[in-house]
């Protein structure tokens, strides 16, 4: 199969060659050598797929509801619990094992495999409280496993159920160029065991600028990524919610970083020139229509004197 038939697509309504999205590629990947995010490539049914680590900055606003068990752990729970003093001790160790690091980065730099949510300090301090004892009774030990648990990394309490991301923060999933936002959307939110809807949210590409774009449904995520480039100082991809996202046009971000002065300048000049060129279309039409009054009144003259 020649080379000019193989394509990536981008939408439902574009498709990108594959000679133009192999010399994007040598790029996003030479930027990301020695990383994990450069990207792999296959081809299948004269289709060539990306594959590799998308990275997707929180931008949520509002809390997000947290699965109350995972499957593993739902499973465990309904185990009955040894009263024994070794099994005691053996699942509190179990408990109490330390979890992976909670840093602001959310797992940016990192294999998808180890995702990281940022603990309250409500729960941090719980946990240095129950690393104290040594022992605990069954009755102690099911009480913990009922109310607060690791999932995926972080620690979940059941008596708020909600989470709210730190604002800015990075996380990666894993996807192919043929996930479609919607498919990118579900894994991120099964990756953290989100209990909300993929239709609560959207993601943005967001440019330095202050443009903001929407990924519709039908685009591909990660061609997106790789038609930007690989910097996401100058672009990167955000969830956010879907009743407070906004697009931005390049047009208005150019306005945005500057001081309300400077804006109301703008506006009293953008007043002038609109008053001038009402004069302008004004005195225009009104010397037509005097040119157009003058014909009839000659065309009318003329019928009267045959």
């Amino acid at each position: 199969m020649g080379e000019h038939q193989i394509f990536v697509k981008l939408n439902e309504e574009k498709h990108i060659p594959k000679s133009d999205i192999l010399s994007l590629l040598r790029t996003y990947n030479c930027y990301h050598e020695g990383k994990n995010f450069q990207l792999r490539t296959r081809e299948e049914n004269g289709e060539l797929i990306l594959e590799g680590l998308l990275n997707i900055y929180w931008g949520l606003r509002r809390p997000i509801r947290l699965q109350m068990y995972d499957d593993n752990e739902r499973f465990r729970l309904n185990r009955p619990v040894v009263a024994n003093q070794s099994s005691a001790e053996s699942n509190n160790n179990s408990l109490n094992r330390e979890p992976g690091p909670a840093g602001g980065d959310m797992g940016g730099q990192e294999e998808e495999d180890s995702p990281q949510l940022l603990r309250t300090r409500s729960d941090a301090s719980f946990m240095r409280v129950q690393r104290r004892s040594n022992t605990h009774s069954a009755r102690d030990l099911q009480r913990l496993r009922t109310h607060r648990f690791s999932i995926n990394g972080h620690f979940y309490n059941h008596k708020t159920s909600v989470f709210t991301p730190a604002y800015g923060s990075v996380t990666n999933v894993r996807v192919n160029s043929c996930m479609t936002t919607g498919q990118v959307l579900n894994l991120l939110l099964h990756k953290f065991r989100v209990e909300n809807k993929s239709e609560e949210f959207v993601l943005y590409m967001v440019h330095e600028t202050g443009e903001r774009t929407r990924l519709r449904d039908g685009e591909h995520p990660l061609v997106t990524r790789v038609l930007y480039g690989p910097c996401e100082k100058i672009s990167k991809i955000l969830i956010t919610e879907a009743d407070l996202g906004e697009e931005v046009t390049y047009d208005v971000a150019q306005y945005i970083k500057f001081e309300i002065p400077v804006l109301d300048s703008f506006v009293e000049k953008l007043k002038e020139e609109e008053e001038r060129e009402i004069i302008k279309l004004t005195r225009k039409y009104s010397g037509l229509r005097s040119m157009i009054l003058y014909q009839l009144e000659c065309k009318t003259h003329n019928s009267d004197i045959v």
